[in-house]
């Protein structure tokens, strides 16, 4: 690896100076075989400097020494130029081997299935309407004690029946991985005369002391150990009547919408045939969307794939769920063992789509969305009673400098923000539009009472015209025509024809 005696020239420019040492010796091998092209050419100086007849040639690994050029002659003076600017490409390249990160989602399913899940579910719902028997099929354990028989006791109906609130908790495993399950039931819901504030106040003071419990340990100082018991989804019992619903269904679904994941079903739907069930389905429905209460709908993520998104479709379209709950096993006339409850016309199957929706019902609450079901009630429907919670105590947060974001409710907010604006401009171009046509009607009427008028008087003119002639005519007629005879004396008209041919002759 030699040089030139006379002179050893680098330029400034990155490109030159690497073809300028890559002429003079052959680079090196770098170690990873990914290294730029500027890399390259600085081992190439590198090399030449190690040489005994070479000039001195230092190359510096930072920005100030790259952007320096140096002349050197035979006798060793040397001459600085002015620095040039010089900008480092950035290359962008794939990953050649496996890094490990993709590994993630099996790390935090080793740490779920230690820690194991929690889900706290509520259960609202007039008595005998088959709600414990309901959540122990669900859950498939028996979690609630279901009595053969109703117990009957003699009671003052002037007397209030206060609403209790009665918390069932389990652990219930499954293939290895826990769950704690708390189910909240409310006993005493819509027994009594009036049930107005009585009936719903004690759930909704539950639902928040819950969430009150939840701000309190999250506040703390120490927060390694804050429990969840928040209300995580309910489940309102509507009763199979087949027409749309009472008032304190709707009373009670708007108090508690914007606190819980609402999921209403339509309970002990057997007793209701097909077509009953469709048309309280589309009642119940259209009650929902006209008073504004939100439920809980299943989310759809772009990277679900079609069967995904079909199974997602068909949960939201069955809402609200038309269910049937049993325990029991029955034999079917084919020689099945299935869930259901036999009746003299048949038999009631729990598990198959075609009878009832138990099966759509378990997909959302358990098998599919319960995470999502927990999630929205810690980033939507906590955050909402946590903001308003602070208001109300005078604390107020900068927006500017913490947002809280949650993109269902903007999604909303936007959507109801455009509808607004689709309406008010419906509204403006209605009114312009009612202007527009009324000046037009307007017009339409002067121009018309115009001609009319004009008309009138041109009729009533041609009329005294034709009276005025009629007048003439009429006087013409009654006056003898008289001709002058060529003696100068008149003779009566009737003959003048005949003196007229004389005339002539």
């Amino acid at each position: 690896m030699t040089t030139d005696k006379s002179s050893v020239s680098v330029n400034a420019d990155s490109s030159s100076f690497a073809a300028s040492a890559n002429t003079s010796s052959p680079v090196p091998n770098s170690s990873s075989g990914n290294q730029d092209q500027y890399a390259s050419s600085a081992e190439g100086v590198s090399d030449t400097s190690n040489s005994k007849n070479a000039a001195s040639v230092s190359v510096d690994g930072s920005e100030d020494a790259e952007s320096k050029t140096a002349t050197t002659d035979a006798s060793g003076k040397s001459a600085a130029k002015a620095p040039v600017e010089h900008k480092v490409p950035i290359i962008k390249r794939k990953l050649n081997g496996y890094v490990g990160f993709a590994n993630l989602p099996k790390q935090w399913h080793r740490k779920s299935i230690r820690r194991g899940f929690s889900f706290n579910l509520m259960v609202v719902g007039a008595k005998g309407l088959g709600k414990s028997t309901l959540i122990n099929a669900l859950f498939n354990k028996q979690l609630y004690k279901v009595d053969s028989a109703p117990k009957f006791s003699y009671r003052d109906p002037n007397e209030p029946v206060p609403v209790t609130i009665e918390t069932v908790s389990s652990e219930i495993e499954e293939n290895n991985v826990k769950l704690n399950l708390t189910v909240i039931d409310c006993p005493g819901f819509g027994e009594n005369i009036d049930n107005t504030e009585v009936s719903w106040k004690p759930i909704v003071d539950e639902i928040d002391r819950r969430f009150d419990e939840y701000l309190e340990e999250e506040t703390k100082v120490n927060r390694s150990t804050v429990v969840d018991n928040r209300v995580h989804a309910l489940l309102y019992f509507i009763e199979p009547t087949g027409h749309a619903l009472k008032p304190l269904d709707i009373e009670f679904m708007k108090q508690v919408h914007d606190k819980v994941n609402l999921i209403p079903v339509i309970a002990r739907s057997d007793t209701l045939t097909e077509k009953e069930v469709e048309s309280s389905k589309q009642m119940i429905l259209e009650d929902i969307k006209n008073q504004g209460i939100r439920l809980f709908t299943p989310p759809i993520y772009e990277n679900d794939d079609d069967e995904t998104v079909a199974s997602t479709k068909g949960i939201s379209e069955k809402i609200p769920f038309a269910v049937v709950g049993s325990t029991n096993y029955i034999q079917t006339s084919d020689g099945r063992t299935v869930r259901g409850r036999s009746y003299p016309w048949g038999i009631i199957e729990v598990d198959n789509e075609e009878h009832c929706d138990f099966v759509k019902l378990r997909q959302l609450l358990i098998r599919n969305f319960m995470e999502e079901l927990k999630e929205t009630t810690g980033n939507s429907l906590y955050e909402r009673y946590r903001s308003e919670k602070l208001e109300k105590l005078g604390i107020k947060q900068d927006d500017s400098v913490f947002k809280e974001f949650d993109p269902v409710l903007k999604q909303e907010e936007e959507k109801q923000l455009h509808e607004a604006k689709l309406n008010n401009m419906e509204a403006q171009m209605r009114s312009i539009f009612q202007q527009k046509v009324s000046r037009e009607e307007k017009k339409l009427q002067e121009t018309e009472a115009d001609l009319f008028s004009k008309h009138k008087e041109m009729r009533e003119k041609l009329l005294k015209q034709i009276k005025l002639l009629e007048e003439k005519k009429k006087d013409l007629q009654k006056a003898p025509v008289k001709t002058v005879s060529p003696k100068g004396y008149s003779s009566p008209q009737p003959n003048a024809q005949k003196q007229r041919k004389g005339f002539l002759r």
